[in-house]
């Protein structure tokens, strides 16, 4: 099934060449400061603003980051944490746990995560010594016990096909604002 929402899909390859400064720029007013880690947005809105940027394993001075996937969208950002607030990430923990469908799909976008930050680190261990490589989505070290839900959306908008990121996506309505809210 073709989700309703298609987040713009870019290749890995595109990493090498220099971040457009106008996507750090509205990355950086989506946050309210500089991005930390960045490389490159993954996925776009409807307005063709970056909405999932991917970040590097480390940042310049070998710090880890472990949130390779990141939500930058402010209307899934306050939408997404009001899913939080209402006991979102305990609510979908106990699915992930009594789920067997949304247990494997988990289990599945960590091994994936966990290859992705590999690949991205090329040899790089920062000051951790490597350690934060083998975290889960959200850098979770218990990955079926959830932490941030953010981080689920943003990988599932990353890597379409991640059940429970999609799932979680399916109860914010709507989707995406009526205007877009990174002007």
């Amino acid at each position: 099934m073709t989700p309703p929402w298609q987040p713009l899909r870019l290749s890995r390859e595109t990493h090498t060449a220099r971040v457009p400064e106008s996507d750090r720029e509205v990355v950086a007013r989506q946050l309210g400061r500089e991005p930390r880690a960045f490389r490159r947005v993954v996925a776009r809105c409807p307005f063709g603003r970056p909405a999932v940027t991917e970040q590097e394993p480390y940042d310049t001075a070998g710090e880890p980051f472990p949130t390779t996937y990141y939500l930058t969208c402010r209307h899934l950002v306050e939408a997404v944490s009001r899913v939080e607030a209402a006991g979102g990430v305990e609510r979908w923990s106990a699915a992930v746990e009594l789920e067997p469908e949304l247990r494997a799909s988990v289990e599945s976008a960590t091994d994936e995560q966990r290859r992705i930050r590999r690949e991205l680190a090329a040899g790089r261990t920062g000051v951790d010594d490597g350690a934060s490589l083998d975290y889960g989505i959200g850098g979770s070290r218990n990955p079926p016990r959830l932490k941030c839900l953010h981080a689920h959306v943003a990988y599932a908008l990353a890597q379409p096909g991640y059940l429970l990121g999609e799932r979680v996506l399916a109860e914010v309505d709507p989707r995406w604002p009526a205007r877009c809210c990174s002007e």
